[in-house]
C-alpha cells in the first residue's frame, strides 16, 4: 500500500487521534467518575493533582502531532487537501472539519494546562491551609468562614470552567473523528 509504513505520517496520525480520543473519553466518563466514587476527597484531590498536568499536556501536545502528521491524501468535506502537515490543516477546504476541531482541542488543553489547572491547584492549596486554620473541611456541612465560602465558590467556578473546556475538547475530537471517517468512504 502506497504511503503506508514506518516513514508515513498516516499511522502516527491515526495513533495520535486514537490516543487523544481514548484518553479524553476514559478520563472524562470513566476514570474520573470512578475515582471520585471510590477515593476519599483528599485521595481524589491528590490523584487528580498528579493526573491533570499529564492529561492536559496530552490534550495540548496531541493536536500538534495531528497537525504535523496530517495526511496529504483523502477527500475532506468535498475537497481534496493539496498538501499534508500544517499546510493541509490550514487549507481553506479543511477549515471546519480539520482546523477548527484540532485548534479547539489544542486551545482548550492549553487553557487547562497553563491557566485553569494551576489556578484550581492554587485554590485547592488555599482551601487546605484554611481548613487547618478553621478546623473544618471545605466540604463539611455549613456554616463556613467567609474566606472558605469565597474559596469554595472560586473552586466551583474553576472546576466548572475546566469541565466545560474538557467537554469542548471531547466534542471537537469526535467532530474530527467524523472527518477522519470520511476518508474511509
Amino acid at each position: 500500500m502506497a504511503g503506508s509504513g514506518l516513514f508515513s505520517p498516516a499511522p502516527y496520525h491515526i495513533l495520535s487521534y486514537g490516543t487523544l480520543l481514548g484518553t479524553t473519553f476514559f478520563h472524562t466518563f470513566v476514570g474520573g467518575i470512578v475515582s471520585f466514587q471510590v477515593l476519599t476527597r483528599p485521595q481524589f484531590a491528590a490523584l487528580m493533582a498528579k493526573i491533570f498536568p499529564i492529561y492536559f499536556s496530552m490534550q495540548t501536545a496531541l493536536p500538534v502531532v495531528l497537525a504535523l502528521t496530517y495526511p496529504a491524501t483523502g477527500t475532506v468535506l468535498g475537497g481534496a487537501s493539496p498538501s499534508g502537515g500544517i499546510a493541509g490543516v490550514m487549507d481553506p477546504v479543511n477549515r471546519w472539519g480539520v482546523l477548527v476541531p484540532i485548534a479547539a482541542v489544542f486551545l482548550t488543553g492549553l487553557a487547562n494546562l497553563a491557566v485553569v489547572g494551576p489556578a484550581t491547584t492554587q485554590c485547592m492549596d488555599e482551601r487546605r491551609l484554611l481548613q487547618k486554620k478553621d478546623g473544618k473541611k471545605s466540604y463539611d456541612a455549613p456554616p463556613h468562614s467567609k474566606q472558605m465560602e469565597a474559596l469554595n465558590k472560586k473552586f466551583s467556578i474553576l472546576h466548572g470552567v475546566s469541565s466545560l473546556l474538557n467537554l469542548v475538547s471531547f466534542i471537537a475530537s469526535v467532530v474530527y473523528g467524523f472527518t477522519l471517517s470520511s476518508w474511509l468512504d
